[in-house]
């Protein structure tokens, strides 16, 4: 089974961007640039998909869709 995921991502006053997936309970990460948020929140989702796999039965990560709140 394939599964999308919404992020959002946001910029706090210290200049990191700062992803999180409403769909996904704490799965959420940080980064100074976009291209690690990215490489992190794809690790992180992967994280959070493993944890509820090991409760609810199997799925995969497959892509997802990014919405920058500052554009």
């Amino acid at each position: 089974m394939v599964k999308e995921f919404s992020v959002i991502i946001e910029r706090d006053s210290d200049g990191y961007f700062v992803a999180s997936v409403p769909n996904l309970k704490g799965c959420h990460t940080q980064a100074k640039s976009l291209n690690e948020l990215m490489e992190r929140i794809q690790e992180a989702i992967e994280l959070c998909l493993e944890f509820e796999n090991s409760a609810i039965g199997k799925s995969r990560f497959r892509q997802m869709e990014v919405y920058d709140s500052h554009q």
